[in-house]
Order: structure tokens, then C-alpha cells, then sequence
């Protein structure tokens, strides 16, 4: 079956419930959001459908309502590598909806998600009317630079704790994705694929910042303790 149809096929009008965990749409005035609620759709991947592929034309802006995505791309020579965790009330991909470009990532689910679209003509009627939704994009720009600043800072370290530091640090981000608060649900092997180690060594890496007092791993998920010292170990590389 092909995965990009059948998640095409998937799409459906958001619930009620789906819709209060958008974040930006409590940001609108009632003419806006009336605009927006008609647009929006959600769909359903399943684990490895695509969201997202290298080189197509967009033609939504998404965000994540349920469940856990990944945003990568492939190397020449056969490696992948990993952007960033999209997990809940992550919306993504402003940068090429503003320029109408085709995407330069591929977003894949990681877990049964369900994910929402807002078609790029309405994303760009709210540049043009809505202030609200402006700052919000605005937001989202600026917080994503500096988590991919991050990144590439720690991957100069090679620090193994850090690197597992910072993919934390950044799924806990609360401008970027206020849905997740302050329990994560994801399971060490999805951390692994996000961060680009084995699962021993991110127990590892878990077990050193747990031991820091920074987290706690709990059934099912993380719990940040100290977002600060996650941080801290991402700035320190320690």
C-alpha cells in the first residue's frame, strides 16, 4: 500500500477536542478563526507514513495533534540525518510554506499519529489579516533557529550524554511544542532513532541525567524535573 495515499486518503475535519489543542488558534479574532477551522483537516499516520517528503511542492502547513514525528533528511552517502522530534502541538514547516518552496526534509511517523494541515493558501491569508498569527510564526522561526544552532553545536562536542541532553532539551521546548508540559510520551528506542544512538547507550545517557536529578523516567515517557539542567548539560556538553 502506498503509505503517502492512503494518509491523503485519511484526512478528515478535526473534532472539537483536536481543535483546543491548536495552539495558535486561540490567538485569532472570530472572523480568523472562523476561516481557519473550515480549512484545517487532520489525518491519521500510521508508523513510517510519510508527512512530508524531500523535494515535493508544500501544500500544507502541519502540526503534530497526537503521537510523535521525525524530521530528517538522507545523505549522499546513505545516512540519515536527524533534524528534529516533533512531538504534540508541534506545528512545522513555516519557513517553506512562507516561500512556497518545495520541502528539503522528510517528516515521518514515528508511532500511530494524527496529524493536522492547514492549506497554504489560508496560512498565507492569515500572514496577511491576523497579527496574532503573525507572532506566532514569528515564534516559531526564531525558537527553531536556535534549537538548530543547538544541534549543531552539540554535534561538534560528540558528546553522547549531551546529545541525548538536547534532543530533550528540545522536545520540551514549550514555545515550540506546548502540548507535550512536562511528561513526554516516547519510549527509549524512538529516542534512539531521534538522537542517532543504539538504545543501550541512550539507557545510558538516561540513567547519567536521571542521576542528575533532571529527569525521571517513568512507565512509558519522561518526566522533566529540571528543564534548566537539561540545558545546562547542553550547553556544558557534560
Amino acid at each position: 500500500m502506498n503509505h503517502d495515499l492512503s494518509l491523503h486518503h485519511r484526512r478528515r475535519l478535526p473534532t472539537r477536542e483536536e481543535l483546543a489543542g491548536i495552539p495558535w488558534l486561540q490567538l485569532l479574532s472570530p472572523e480568523e478563526r472562523e476561516r481557519a477551522v473550515a480549512a484545517l483537516l487532520v489525518g491519521d499516520a500510521l508508523p513510517g507514513d510519510h508527512v512530508c517528503r524531500n523535494g515535493r511542492n508544500v501544500t500544507y502547513w502541519f502540526g503534530v495533534v497526537e503521537g510523535l514525528l521525525k524530521m530528517s533528511n538522507d545523505n549522499a552517502d546513505g545516512s540519515t540525518v536527524t533534524f528534529a522530534g516533533l512531538p504534540p502541538g508541534g506545528w512545522f514547516g513555516e519557513g517553506t510554506a512562507i516561500k512556497r518552496e518545495p520541502y528539503r526534509y522528510n517528516v515521518q511517523a514515528l508511532r500511530k499519529s494524527t496529524v493536522a494541515g492547514l492549506p497554504i493558501d489560508t496560512f498565507h491569508w492569515l500572514l496577511d489579516h491576523s497579527i496574532g498569527f503573525n507572532r506566532f510564526v514569528m515564534h516559531q522561526l526564531n525558537e527553531r533557529l536556535g534549537q538548530f544552532i543547538a544541534a549543531r553545536e552539540i554535534d561538534r562536542l560528540g558528546n553522547l550524554n549531551a546529545r541525548v541532553a538536547r534532543s530533550l532539551a528540545a522536545l520540551f521546548n514549550p514555545v515550540l511544542y506546548p502540548g507535550v508540559g512536562q511528561v513526554l510520551r516516547i519510549t527509549q528506542q524512538e529516542l534512539a532513532y531521534l538522537v542517532g544512538l543504539s538504545r543501550q547507550r541512550v539507557n545510558e545517557a538516561l540513567a547519567a541525567l536521571q542521576a542528575q536529578g533532571a529527569i525521571r523516567v517513568e512507565y512509558g515517557g519522561l518526566r522533566v524535573l529540571d528543564l534548566e539542567a537539561l540545558r545546562f548539560t547542553l550547553a556544558e556538553g557534560g
